[in-house]
């Protein structure tokens, strides 16, 4: 092996044997237990960020280990047309050549983005393989592959056909620059400055008047009342009354809602309930007239008065905020912040918008998909997601499925000229089905369905419905989802209600939530931050000038950019290292906790390649006593405590992983294997083996080296679904020494507790001899005394276990403590002045005579002291000053707190020295 782990050199030439070895298939063996996870489709546009390679790792590790448990196992990938992401890009890319989509027409628009798909479709799923995960590319889906289409067409159908999708007008989140209804999902509101604009309301009888207070002062002209609360005493009069609505001159209701709070604003609220989610369903309880005053492109349309048709929205606001002045009728306006909803693609602000559009009666597909979750067919992990799935599920509302684009699943939909409407597969399948004529003209609906709907279908269409495959009795449901939190509404309980609807069963039976990766102070990782980090450059590295440019490319703002120049230089003064994939792998997994926001830091990206290196230079040592060694063969096999001892610890090991595996606790999985590795199997046991194989018979050695590579072989397989590179290119030379047959470690089985391996008494007895050495290497430090000087030792209130302990083990202890003599001592005899460890009741005495000059130890400790308690001062007075604690970040005052803690120890421990140097 070479003698340092380099990534870049073995890991694209293993990801290509794996594969191109088919071993990402199921095996097909419908003997033993069905696995399979879904991949939540990304947009065939994007790349891969920090919350996929999270994820990815997640559900590779998960694959994995059930491919090496012997379940036929199936990681199903794919990737999502994304409606309105893709198009956009198709259009960008036509805007820089003086073209529209308008230009082109449907048809050929649409082919260029099959072009476009093609041609630069795949980067994110380049970027999984870089990752190392091992879906089974061969069933690689697409949401607009004619076979997932056929599907979304089925259920389309069906579902129009038992009255559960119908054709409606009402509020939509309307994107005025895309010309599309969008989710909510693809809404992004943020706090903003804005103003409250108070507004004298005049009665119609000339009584008086009343002032409301609005946010959205434009849409006064398509008020249809104005509401108070029931119980505001102020108002109780007016109710029932009519306002004259300014600028109108139309009369308006003055009603009673409780939907009202007294305390916002003047407690008088107008109602527009064409333009307002909530105003909307305040309209409907009070059977207000629905009155839009907006175009699709958010200019005042001809419900207006005049003097405003035509006007943007925003130039509309000024001059009726000018008008109203005039009038005298305006009464202040104050500042006010406000959540503003952007489109997330265009930026631009979103206009609740009643429209014609198509819906799913959601109801009715909800109750099963409750009672899914209710009765224990699928698990929440953590469970307290399920309180979120039931708050939504209780209370959901009709789904606008159809999208104002050309790029998607167009409905399936047709209409005559009266416009009746037809569905059906095709134009053909509609006159068949309807008995219409060649002399009766049809349209199809211009409309496409939304990206969720076919994600909706993605457990079952995948696995071939609406045929009956064996894919689709073997696969579903699936062992688990693995996703984010922001999705539970808009996929997973759409897949639960679509799978249950039209298969019978559940998509899957667990729904594990993973936390959201953050940056290392807990902020949310977004570009306008400057705080992203791309997985791809913790594989590759990247230098801080080409960082820089990564993180302020495209900013519109040059002071923006300029900030996150300056933070990004002071983060990464060198740029960005070259850790590997499984260094970045396990760093996810041990971040895996059960939190909700899951801070990342580079450190331990850092940390865990250190852990890599860890594992090669312990099976350099493994082979380097192993290779050319016979030791499989033959009964002449002596074991040593130590070889029993870490076979019993990784019993335990196996037992406690697998149990944290199948919990989804990989923080405690990943915590288990690296402790084990790093402490127990490199930093104790290859130590314990030198003076057998250095020393000890024949068959004490063939011992040991059979144990080295048992050990190692299985560490290996242990470690395979968390960093797979290290693993397969360590385990090539392994695993032929252990006897394996075999091409790749990924199907080698996965590690099972062996009972006769159990050894409680190797345990306690190596526990014990850890200890009495770890005695010895504290008193070396404390009393700067050099690691390689032989001591000789001497020990009082020795029991019988002890004696025995020591020596069954006094070469171990003698090679490891770097001891010249072990010497019990009788109860009466008395010791010189020594220092001491403790170990049960066993006094562990390292005479100090002759071992240290105790006037230079003291005074070196007295000059330490000195320093330390100045710094000590110092930091103190720092943390006692008011001003310094409250100007200072929290962070910083959190580090100076730290460190006064560790100078305070570090003060305790000298003064322990001083004294007992100054006893001898």
């Amino acid at each position: 092996m070479e003698k340092t782990y380099n990534p870049s050199a073995i890991e694209q030439d293993i990801y290509q044997k794996w594969e191109e070895s088919g071993h990402f298939k199921p095996s097909g063996d419908t003997t033993k237990d069905s696995y399979c996870i879904l991949l939540p489709p990304p947009n065939v546009t994007g790349s891969l960020h920090m919350g996929h390679a999270f994820q990815h790792t997640i559900m590779d590790a998960l694959t994995r280990y059930h491919r090496m448990d012997g379940d036929n196992t199936l990681w199903q990938p794919g990737t999502d047309h994304a409606g309105i992401a893709t198009q956009m890009v198709v259009e960008r890319m036509l805007n820089a050549e003086g073209k529209t989509r308008h230009d082109l027409g449907r048809e050929d628009f649409v082919k260029k983005i099959w072009e476009w798909k093609e041609k630069s479709g795949g980067t994110i799923t380049s970027q999984m393989r870089r990752l190392g995960t091992s879906p089974d590319w061969s069933r690689e889906a697409f949401t607009m592959d004619e076979d997932l289409s056929k599907a979304v067409q089925e259920v389309f159908i069906s579902l129009h056909d038992e009255g559960l999708i119908y054709r409606g007008k009402r509020l939509v989140n309307w994107d005025p620059v895309l010309h599309t209804a969008v989710s909510d999902l693809e809404v992004v509101s943020t706090e903003e400055d804005g103003h409250m604009w108070h507004m004298r309301y005049p009665l119609a009888d000339g009584s008086g008047e009343l002032v409301v207070a609005t946010t959205r002062p434009e849409t006064m002209l398509g008020d249809s009342a104005v509401a108070v609360h029931p119980d505001d005493e102020r108002y109780a009069a007016f109710i029932g009354k009519e306002i004259k609505l300014p600028l109108t001159g139309r009369l308006i209701p003055i009603i009673a809602d409780t939907y009202v709070e007294p305390d916002f604003g003047t407690g008088c609220v107008k109602i527009t309930p064409a333009h307002d989610f909530n105003d909307y369903e305040m309209g409907q309880r009070h059977n207000l007239p629905l009155i839009t005053i907006l175009t699709k492109n958010a200019e005042m349309n001809d419900e207006c008065p005049e003097a405003y048709r035509g006007l943007d929205r925003f130039v509309a606001r000024k001059k009726i905020i000018s008008d109203l002045d005039a009038l005298g009728l305006l009464v202040e306006i104050k500042p006010h912040k406000l959540m503003v909803p952007r489109g997330d693609r265009s930026n631009s602000v979103i206009e609740p918008l009643l429209t014609d559009q198509w819906y799913v009666k959601v109801k009715p597909l909800a109750e099963p998909a409750i009672e899914a979750v209710r009765s224990g067919e699928i698990k929440f992990v953590p469970s307290n997601w399920d309180k979120t799935y039931y708050n939504w599920m209780e209370n959901i509302q009709d789904w606008c499925i159809s999208r104002q684009l050309w790029w998607g699943h167009r409905i399936p939909a047709w209409y005559d000229e009266d416009g009746k409407i037809y569905v059906g597969q095709d134009e053909a399948d509609v006159r068949q089905k309807h008995s219409l004529g060649d002399e009766i003209k049809l349209r199809q609906d211009e409309d496409v369905l939304d990206t969720w709907f076919s994600s909706a279908l993605w457990p079952f269409a995948t696995m071939g419905w609406p045929e009956k495959t064996p894919e689709l009795e073997t696969f579903v449901p699936s062992g688990v989802l693995v996703t984010g939190f922001d999705i539970i509404f808009f996929w997973v309980a759409r897949m639960i209600m679509m799978t249950k609807k039209f298969t019978g069963k559940v998509p899957f039976k667990e729904i594990y939530i993973t936390g959201l990766i953050c940056d290392e102070q807990g902020n949310k990782m977004s570009k306008s931050k400057g705080n992203v980090i791309d997985p791809i450059d913790l594989l590759d590295g990247i230098t801080l000038e080409d960082l820089v440019k990564k993180r302020t490319g495209g900013m519109m703002q040059p002071q923006m950019a300029a900030k996150i120049e300056k933070s990004t230089r002071e983060q990464f003064p060198d740029g960005i290292d070259s850790y590997g994939t499984d260094a970045m792998r396990f760093t996810f997994a041990a971040l895996a906790s059960a939190n909700r926001e899951i801070s990342f830091d580079l450190s331990r990206v850092e940390g865990y390649r250190n852990f890599c290196n860890k594992l090669w230079n312990g099976s350099r040592y493994v082979l380097m006593h192993t290779e050319d060694q016979d030791f499989l063969t033959g009964d002449d096999h002596e074991l040593s405590l130590a070889d029993r001892w870490i076979l019993a610890k990784q019993q335990e090991l196996i037992t406690v992983y697998r149990g944290h595996l199948d919990t989804y606790r990989f923080d405690l999985a990943a915590q288990a294997i690296y402790e084990f590795t790093w402490n127990q199997f490199c930093g104790w046991y290859l130590e314990l083996t030198k003076p057998i194989l250095f020393k000890g018979t024949e068959a004490q050695k063939r011992g040991t080296r059979k144990t080295l590579i048992e050990v190692l072989e299985t560490t290996l397989r242990l470690l395979h679904p968390l960093m797979p590179y290290i693993t397969e290119e360590i385990w090539q030379r392994v695993g032929p020494l252990a006897g394996i047959d075999g091409d790749t470690i990924m199907v080698q089985p996965f590690p099972i507790a062996n009972p006769a391996l159990e050894d409680a008494n190797a345990l306690n007895d190596l526990e014990w001899m850890k200890d009495f050495i770890v005695g010895i290497r504290n008193i070396r430090g404390e009393m700067d005394i050099s690691p390689s000087k032989p001591l000789n030792v001497l020990l009082k209130n020795t029991s019988d276990e002890d004696k025995r302990r020591i020596n069954d083990n006094e070469a171990f202890l003698k090679a490891l403590a770097k001891l010249e003599t072990i010497t019990q001592l009788s109860d009466d005899e008395q010791a010189p002045a020594s220092a001491t460890a403790i170990v049960g009741t066993m006094e562990i005495l390292i005479p100090m005579a002759g071992l240290i000059d105790k006037d230079a130890e003291l005074t070196r400790i007295a000059k330490a002291l000195v320093k330390v308690e100045k710094d000590l001062a110092r930091t103190s007075g720092k943390l006692s000053n008011e001003r310094f604690v409250s100007k200072a970040p929290a962070d910083v005052i959190e580090k100076e707190r730290a460190k006064m803690t560790e100078m305070e120890a570090t003060v305790a421990k000298l003064k322990e020295q001083q004294a007992t140097i100054e006893a001898l």
